[in-house]
C-alpha cells in the first residue's frame, strides 16, 4: 500500500511578497550594502544597471553613495562570476563567486583561448600557445603591479603581445579580428588575480582602471573551497530568491546538475510545491511572509530582480516579448506589487515614458506616473540608452 506525500505548497502571492520585500522594492534599503545584499549581486555587464538598480532599492537613492561603496569604501566589488557576466557583490558574496563560479570559467576559457592561439597564433609568435598565455599573463601581471592600476591601452603598451590578434566568429555576419587583450585581462580577471577600479569618466563608462586584486582589496578575498562556496552561495540565493524551482539555481549560477545537487543537499532543503510546480525553500524559511501593502518600481535594463529566476512567468506573465531581447535580456519594467505591468524608456528630451501592457487600475496608473516623474527629476541631465536595447524600450524612446 503506496501513500501520497504532499508538499508544503507556497503560492505565487507569497513569493511576490517575498521578492517585494526582500528585494528591497517595497521596502527600501537604508544603506547601498543592504540593497546589494537583498538581491545578492547587481548586474554590471551594463554600468548603468549597477546605479540603477541600487537606486531603485534606497531610501535615499544617489550614484554618489553607490561610487563611496565601490571606489572608496571598497566594500563592494565588481568582478567576473556567474554565467561569464560582470557583477556587483560584497566582498564576502565576491569571495564566494570566485570560489565557486569563476574558478570553472577561467578553466575552460583559458582552454578555448589556447585552442585559438594554437589555430591562429602563427608558430613563429605563438608556437606553444599554453605556455606563451602563462607567460603573458605573468608579464601582464607583474606590468600592472608596477604601474600600480592601469587601463587595457597601458597594459598593451607595456606588454605588446597583447596585441596579438585573432579571427573570431569566422564567416558568421559579426565575423571580426581582434587583439587577444581582453581576453587575457578577462582570464586574470577570472583567477582573481586583478580587479576593476574606477572606469574612466563617467558612471556611465565601461572604460575601467584596472588594478592587482590583493592591493585594490588589501589581503585580496577570502579563501573558500568550490565546494563549500557553492554551498554557502546557494544558501544566500535561496535566501533572497526562494522558494524557487532547483532548475532557476542552475541557470543563476551557471553550475551543472551535480554542482547544485551537492549544495543543496548540504542545506537539506524543504521541497515544497509552488502553484503545481516543484521546488525548495530553506528549511528555516517556511513561516509566510506579510505582504506588504501596494507598491511600484521601475526597475533598469538586467535588473537582478527580473534576472533572478530563469522561470519567470509567475511575475512576467504574457509580457516577455516586448521587454526582452533575443538573447534573454530584459529591458527597464514597471512593476506593481509583485508583477511586471509593463514597461519605460528615457527620451532625448530627458522625459520618462512608459507603457502599462494591462489594466492596473486607476490608483496604480497615478502611482506609476508619479513614479516616472520622480525618476525624470533623479535623471537629471543625465542620458541612459541600455546597452540591450529591446522592443518596448526602443519604440518608446523614439
Amino acid at each position: 500500500m503506496s501513500s501520497k506525500i504532499s508538499r508544503l505548497e507556497i503560492s505565487t502571492d507569497q513569493r511576490r511578497a517575498r521578492l517585494a520585500v526582500r528585494h528591497h522594492l517595497a521596502a527600501p534599503a537604508a544603506t547601498v550594502a543592504e540593497a546589494v545584499a537583498g538581491v545578492v549581486a547587481l548586474h554590471a555587464t551594463d554600468p548603468a544597471t549597477v546605479h540603477l538598480s541600487a537606486s531603485a532599492r534606497l531610501a535615499a537613492p544617489a550614484v554618489s553613495s553607490v561610487e563611496q561603496a565601490l571606489y572608496e569604501d571598497r566594500t563592494l566589488l565588481r568582478l567576473l562570476g556567474m554565467r561569464r557576466t560582470v557583477f556587483v557583490t560584497d566582498l564576502d558574496t565576491a569571495a564566494l563567486v570566485q570560489a565557486g563560479c569563476s574558478a570553472d570559467i577561467l578553466v575552460k576559457q583559458r582552454k578555448l583561448l589556447e585552442q585559438h592561439l594554437g589555430q591562429q597564433g602563427h608558430p613563429e609568435n605563438v608556437p606553444e600557445p599554453a605556455a606563451w598565455l602563462k607567460d603573458v599573463e605573468a608579464s601582464v601581471e607583474a606590468a600592472l603591479r608596477a604601474r600600480g592600476s592601469a587601463t587595457a591601452q597601458q597594459l598593451s603598451e607595456d606588454e605588446p603581445r597583447l596585441r596579438q590578434q585573432l579571427l573570431m566568429a569566422a564567416g558568421k555576419p559579426y565575423e571580426a579580428i581582434g587583439n587577444v587583450t581582453s581576453r587575457v585581462l578577462f582570464l586574470l580577471a577570472a583567477g582573481g588575480r586583478i580587479a576593476r577600479g574606477r572606469p574612466r569618466g563617467s558612471w556611465l563608462s565601461s572604460q575601467y582602471v584596472w588594478h592587482p586584486l590583493d592591493e585594490w582589496v588589501p589581503g585580496g578575498l577570502r579563501e573558500w573551497s568550490p565546494e563549500e562556496a557553492r554551498v554557502e552561495l546557494a544558501r544566500r540565493w535561496l535566501r533572497a530568491y526562494g522558494p524557487a524551482p532547483v532548475a532557476d539555481l542552475r541557470w543563476w549560477t551557471g553550475w551543472t546538475a551535480g554542482q547544485a545537487k551537492k549544495a543543496l543537499a548540504a542545506l537539506e532543503p524543504v521541497e515544497v510545491d509552488l502553484d503545481g510546480v516543484p521546488g525548495v525553500v530553506l528549511p528555516d524559511d517556511l513561516d509566510p511572509v506579510p505582504s506588504p501593502p501596494p507598491w511600484v518600481a521601475f526597475l533598469p535594463a538586467l535588473d537582478p530582480t527580473p534576472m533572478g529566476w530563469q522561470d519567470r512567468d509567475w511575475f512576467l506573465g504574457p509580457h516577455r516579448a516586448a521587454l526582452f531581447d533575443r538573447s534573454g535580456n530584459i529591458g527597464p519594467t514597471v512593476w506593481a506589487s509583485g508583477r511586471v505591468v509593463g514597461g519605460w524608456a528615457q527620451r532625448a528630451s530627458g522625459e520618462v515614458v512608459f507603457r502599462l501592457l494591462e489594466d492596473v487600475g486607476s490608483e496604480v496608473q497615478a502611482a506609476v506616473s508619479a513614479e516616472a516623474e520622480k525618476c525624470a527629476k533623479w535623471f537629471g541631465e543625465v542620458r541612459v540608452i541600455p546597452r540591450f536595447r529591446t522592443p518596448l524600450e526602443r519604440e518608446l524612446a523614439g
